[in-house]
Formats: structure tokens, sequence, C-alpha cells
């Protein structure tokens, strides 16, 4: 089962500066293959790294006043989060281990 929750244009600021931990967010859309093949490897994430970051989900076709204020130009994206501010950003389709690499050196 998915820990992974779904923000969209109301719960994302309140989600991002209420998290006592780190908030990693994939934006992503339907139609996009690359994000569909980044989803279980958050998911496996997500479980592996639980009480350590909080992993969300942003569908860009429904969210498009998030994509703007965070310059989202390709997806997927995944922004980082630490205590309510951005800390980093990646772009396109890491693999698990990259992802994991990136995400242990910030949290």
């Amino acid at each position: 089962m998915s820990s992974i929750k779904n923000l969209d244009n109301e719960t994302f600021e309140n989600e991002i500066s209420e998290s006592k931990i780190p908030v990693l967010v994939d934006f992503w859309a339907e139609w996009c293959a690359p994000c569909k093949a980044l989803s279980p490897i958050l998911d496996e994430i997500s479980n592996e790294l639980g009480g350590k970051i909080v992993v969300t989900k942003v569908n860009l076709d429904e969210n498009q006043e998030l994509a703007m204020k965070y310059s989202i130009r390709s997806i997927p994206t995944l922004l980082l989060f630490k205590n309510g501010q951005l800390s980093d950003m990646k772009v396109g389709l890491p693999s698990k281990s990259d992802l994991l690499d990136w995400v242990n050196s910030k949290i």
C-alpha cells in the first residue's frame, strides 16, 4: 500500500509548511511515460524512508498554478522541501539508487 499523498493547489502550502520532516514532491501527468516509470520507485522510497521523508505527488494538468509557481517546464520534476522551503530540484527519470543517494544527501 502506498503512503504517497496527492497534493493540489489547496493542500500544497499547508502540507509543505506543516511537515516536521522533508517533503519530496513529484510533479507528474497521466500522459507522461517517464512519470509512470517513476511511480513504483517513489512507492519503494516512501516505504523505505518512512518517518524520514514524506513523498507526495502533484498532477501537473490539474494544478497549473503550482507548476507555474515552481517553474516546472519538464516532467517528471522532483522538488525537495525542508522546513517549508525549497531545498533542491531534480528533473527527469532517475534510477532508484540515484534517487535514494540524492534524497539521503539532502535530508
